[in-house]
C-alpha cells in the first residue's frame, strides 16, 4: 500500500500530525522503534498506577486553542503541580514563594521583607552583568536560595559546576511574593484521566501503526511506502552523525514498588537539592491522578551525560551545539520529501502544548504546499 505520509515516531508530535492528516483524508503509517506508542509521555500501568515511564509529564498551557484541542480526546483532572525541594531533610515549597522565604528566613514575615532580603543578597555581584549560571541565579534570587535550592540540583542536572554553565539556562527563575505553591502560571493544567496513553490512542485512530521498527535500518523499504516522510527522531542520527553528534543530557530511571506503603512522600514531585543524593528527584506517580489504591510506585531520576544508544532528553543548547544544529538544519531543508519535527528532530526542548502547536502549524504548511 502507498501511504501519503510515513511518520517516524509515535510520540505527541507525530500522533497529532497523523490525526490531522488522517482527518483531512490522507493515509498515514506511523512507525516507532519502541514497543509502545506515546513516545516519552507513555504511561506504564503498575499495580493499578499509571507510571510516567520516561519522567513526569504535567500538561499545562495558557493557549485556549490547545486546551480545547486536547479536551476533544480526553478529560483532564485538576492536578496542580506543587513540588517540594528537599535540602538535607529541610523541606521547602517550590516555586520560590512566601512559603519558601518564611521557612528559609524565620525573620521574614512580609513580601516587602522578602524582597529586601533578596535585594540585599544580590549586592554581592556589585551590579556585574552575569557571566555564568551562578551569577545569573544570584542576580535573580540572592545567595541563600541559590546555595540551597539551585546550585547542587543544577550541577547534578547538567553534570557541570554552575560557574561553568552559561547564564541563559536560567534566564528567569519563578519568584513569587505570595503564598502560592502552583508551579506553573498557566491558566490550564492537569493530567489526562486514565493517563496519557488514552490521548495518544485517540490521536492515532485511523492511522496504521507498526512498533519495534528501526526506521534507519529499514529506510529504503519504508521510504518506498510513502509520498512524504515526517521524521521525529534525532536529526544528527538521521544523517549518521556525519557532521558530529549533538550533545544531550539523558536520564536513568529507577522504579521502586511498595505494597505496604500507600503514601511514600505525600507529593508527586520532590526535588533533592544536594550532591548527597545522586538522583535529582523522586516521582510518586499515584498523586498525579489522586489514586487511592493500596501500595505505591516511586521513580528516582538520575541525570547523566548522553552517549550513543541512550535516550536523549535535554538538548545542550550552547553556542557550539546550536551552530552544529544549524548545519544539520541546512541539510534537512534541502530534503525533497522529508520533514523534520519534534524535540529530537529540531534539537529543541518543547513543553507539550508547544509540541501540539508546532505539529498543527506543520499540518497547515503541508495542506498549503
Amino acid at each position: 500500500m502507498m501511504y501519503d505520509y510515513l511518520i517516524v515516531g509515535a510520540g505527541l508530535f507525530g500522533a497529532t500530525f497523523a490525526h490531522e492528516m488522517t482527518k483531512s483524508g490522507k493515509k498515514c503509517l506511523v512507525i516507532d522503534r519502541r514497543n509502545h506508542i506515546g513516545g516519552n509521555i507513555y504511561c506504564e500501568n503498575i499495580n493499578g498506577i499509571n507510571v510516567h515511564k520516561y519522567g513526569a509529564h504535567i500538561f499545562h498551557t495558557s493557549n485556549e486553542k490547545v486546551w480545547n484541542y486536547v479536551n476533544q480526546f480526553v478529560d483532564f483532572n485538576n492536578y496542580i503541580n506543587s513540588p517540594i525541594a528537599n535540602y538535607n531533610g529541610e523541606l521547602y515549597n517550590m516555586p520560590f514563594n512566601m512559603n519558601t522565604f518564611t521557612k528559609l528566613w524565620p525573620d521574614v514575615k512580609t513580601p516587602e521583607q522578602a524582597r529586601n532580603k533578596i535585594e540585599e543578597q544580590k549586592k554581592v555581584l556589585n551590579g556585574k552583568q552575569p557571566e555564568n549560571l551562578e551569577e545569573q541565579a544570584i542576580s535573580l534570587v540572592g545567595v541563600d536560595i541559590y546555595k540551597k535550592l539551585v546550585k547542587e540540583y543544577t550541577e547534578k542536572q547538567w553534570g557541570r559546576d554552575c560557574k561553568e554553565l552559561p547564564p541563559f539556562i536560567i534566564k528567569r527563575l519563578p519568584v513569587r511574593f505570595t503564598f502560592n505553591n502552583n508551579y506553573f502560571n498557566d491558566r490550564y493544567q492537569g493530567i489526562p484521566i486514565g493517563g496519557y496513553n488514552v490521548l495518544i490512542e485517540k490521536l492515532l485512530e485511523g492511522s496504521d501503526v507498526e512498533l519495534n521498527i528501526d526506521y534507519l535500518k529499514n529506510k529504503e523499504k519504508y521510504n518506498s511506502m510513502a509520498k512524504r516522510i515526517l521524521y521525529t527522531g534525532m536529526i544528527d542520527e538521521y544523517y549518521n552523525y556525519k557532521l558530529g553528534n549533538l550533545e544531550w543530557r539523558t536520564l536513568k530511571f529507577e522504579n521502586e514498588i511498595f505494597n505496604d506503603i500507600d503514601n511514600y512522600q505525600g507529593v508527586a514531585v520532590m526535588n533533592f537539592n544536594t550532591h548527597n543524593e545522586k538522583y535529582t528527584r523522586i516521582i510518586e506517580h499515584k498523586h498525579f491522578e489522586f489514586n487511592d489504591c493500596k501500595g505505591t510506585v516511586i521513580t528516582k531520576e538520575y541525570p547523566s551525560a548522553w552517549k550513543l544508544g541512550d535516550e536523549a532528553y535535554y538538548p545542550v543548547n550552547d553556542e557550539k551545539n546550536s551552530d552544529l544544529y544549524k548545519q544539520y538544519e541546512t541539510l534537512a531543508n534541502n530534503e525533497e520529501n522529508v520533514i523534520f519535527g519534534g524535540r529530537l528532530g529540531q534539537y529543541k526542548y518543547y513543553d507539550m502544548d508547544k509540541v501540539i502547536v508546532a505539529a498543527l502549524e506543520l499540518v497547515d504548511s503541508e495542506k498549503n504546499r
